[in-house]
């Protein structure tokens, strides 16, 4: 299970090194990876442009099909209300998150999509695989953004001063 986790993460970290949320994605089937993604949402100007998305996509072109039944989905932060219901629709049989989203994760954080009876397919859920891992890369990516943001605005204080 950490060998695939490991895996998404090397996908987090290609999303970190173009300034993107680092969230990562492999979906396995039959022990293999048959798609890895990663955020590409300000890259592709597109709110759909989650890990998660992109690797559904991938994933049903290899299958040829667009239900991912007998695939395992690794990711490494809880997916969002759209990612969720897109793994649901999917039919993936089960999710590994890395580690949990309390203000916007729909696999138990604020909700759980992943496990609603309502629905027509309920997906089996794994947490806290190479948690801290997962954790730590986006706390440090938003450790540095928020300094970015700070030290842009003491430029342009500085500019505004000098004019």
């Amino acid at each position: 299970m950490e060998k695939f986790m490991k895996e998404a993460i090397k996908q987090a970290k290609k999303a970190y090194k173009i300034d993107e949320v680092p969230i990562g994605c492999v979906i396995v089937y039959e022990g293999k990876i048959i798609a890895r993604a990663y955020n590409k949402r300000n890259y592709k100007k597109s709110t759909l442009a989650h890990a998660e998305i992109l690797a559904i996509q991938k994933a049903s072109k290899v299958l040829n099909d667009w239900r991912l039944e007998g695939c395992t989905m690794y990711v490494t932060l809880e997916p969002c209300q759209m990612c969720a219901g897109a793994i649901v629709q999917a039919r993936v049989d089960k999710v590994v998150i890395g580690c949990m989203n309390p203000k916007a994760g729909c696999a138990g954080s604020v909700i759980n999509l992943l496990d609603m009876k309502g629905f027509n397919h309920q997906v089996e859920v794994e947490k806290g695989v190479m948690e801290e891992e997962c954790s730590n890369l986006l706390q440090q990516f938003f450790k540095e953004l928020r300094e970015k943001k700070r030290l842009l605005k003491l430029q342009n204080k500085q500019g505004l001063a000098e004019e």
